[in-house]
C-alpha cells in the first residue's frame, strides 16, 4: 500500500527549521521509505543536510539528492528541475512545501512584507508547476503516465485565527494555493496529471520553538505549545507525520481518482470554529 517504487519525487522545502521533523523533511523521508527517489530543494543548505543525515541513518542515502534553491527565483527553479531531470530523467511527483507566515493587517503590514508573502507561499507553487508540468505532460504522451502534484496550504486560508492573530498576506496567499491547485488540476486533468492540496492546521514542528515563540510574543515555548494544544478539538497539535502521510496518500496511485480537491489535516479545528 502507498508504495512509490520507481517514482521520482521533487520536494520543495525539504529541510527542517532546527532539530526534529518539519513537514518537508518528514515527507522526503517517508517517500524514500516507500521506494521513491527524492530530489529535495531548500533555501537553507544546513536544513537539507539535516534531512540527508536522517536518510543516511535509515540507509536511504541512495534515494536522496538535494540542491539549495530559492524557489522564488525562476532561474534557480529552472536550474533545479534541469538538475533533477539530468539525474533521473523524469518527475512523477511534485510536492510544493515552501511557505511561511508574517503577522499584520493591510494597514500595519508593509508592501514589502505583503509581496514577499505572496512570493513565498504562492509564486513558489506557480514556478515549480511551470517547470514540472511540461515534463509530466511529455511522460503522459509517451507512456500514458503523467504525474501527481501536492501543494501545501493552511487553515489560515480559511480565516481561522488562532488567538486572534491576523496574517492577511498569509491567509490570502494560502487561499490562493487552494484555488491555484484546483485550476491547475482541471487544466491538466486530460493529460494524466492530478493536483491536490493538503491543508494543515496547528502543527507542532520545529518552527514552533525556532520562530513562532518570538514572532507571537509568547513568554516561552511551553506556554505557547499549551495554548496551541488547547485550541484543537482533539486536544493536541498534529505533527509533521500527519502532514506527510496525507501528502503520501495524495501522491500515491491509491489516490488515482482524486484531483482538484483538498484534505484538511487539523484535528477538527475548522469544523469547530465559532460561526461569525
Amino acid at each position: 500500500m502507498l508504495r512509490l517504487d520507481g517514482k521520482i519525487a521533487f520536494i520543495t522545502g525539504a529541510g527542517s527549521v532546527g532539530e526534529g521533523w518539519g513537514n518537508g523533511k518528514a515527507t522526503a523521508v517517508l517517500m524514500a521509505r516507500q521506494g521513491a527517489k527524492v530530489f529535495g530543494v531548500d533555501l537553507d543548505k544546513k536544513a537539507l543536510e539535516g534531512t540527508a543525515e536522517r536518510m543516511r541513518a535509515e540507509g536511504l542515502e541512495d534515494s536522496w539528492i538535494s540542491l539549495p534553491c530559492d524557489m522564488t527565483d525562476n532561474d534557480q527553479v529552472k536550474a533545479a528541475f534541469d538538475a533533477c531531470l539530468a539525474r533521473f530523467g523524469r518527475i512523477d511527483i511534485l510536492v510544493n512545501n515552501v511557505g511561511g507566515s508574517a503577522p499584520g493587517n493591510p494597514v500595519s503590514m508593509s508592501e514589502e512584507v505583503w509581496r514577499h508573502q505572496i512570493d513565498l507561499n504562492l509564486t513558489t507553487c506557480f514556478l515549480a508547476c511551470k517547470h514540472a508540468l511540461p515534463t509530466m505532460v511529455s511522460q503522459f504522451e509517451n507512456e500514458g503516465k503523467g504525474g501527481a502534484i501536492v501543494n501545501l496550504s493552511s487553515i489560515g486560508s480559511m480565516t481561522y485565527q488562532v488567538g486572534g492573530r491576523v496574517s492577511a498576506a498569509y491567509a490570502a496567499s494560502k487561499a490562493g494555493v487552494v484555488a491555484f491547485g484546483r485550476s491547475t488540476a482541471i487544466a491538466y486533468v486530460k493529460q494524466g496529471i492530478r493536483v491536490n492540496t493538503v491543508v494543515p492546521g496547528v502543527m507542532h514542528t520545529p518552527l514552533v520553538e525556532n520562530r513562532l515563540v518570538a514572532q507571537l510574543g509568547a513568554g516561552d515555548a511551553k506556554s505557547l505549545i499549551a495554548a496551541r494544544n488547547a485550541s484543537v478539538p482533539m486536544g493536541r497539535m498534529g505533527d509533521a507525520w500527519d502532514v506527510a502521510n496525507a501528502v503520501l496518500f495524495l501522491a500515491s496511485d491509491e489516490a488515482r481518482y482524486i484531483t482538484a480537491t483538498e484534505i484538511v489535516v487539523d484535528g477538527g479545528m475548522t469544523a469547530a470554529r465559532p460561526s461569525q
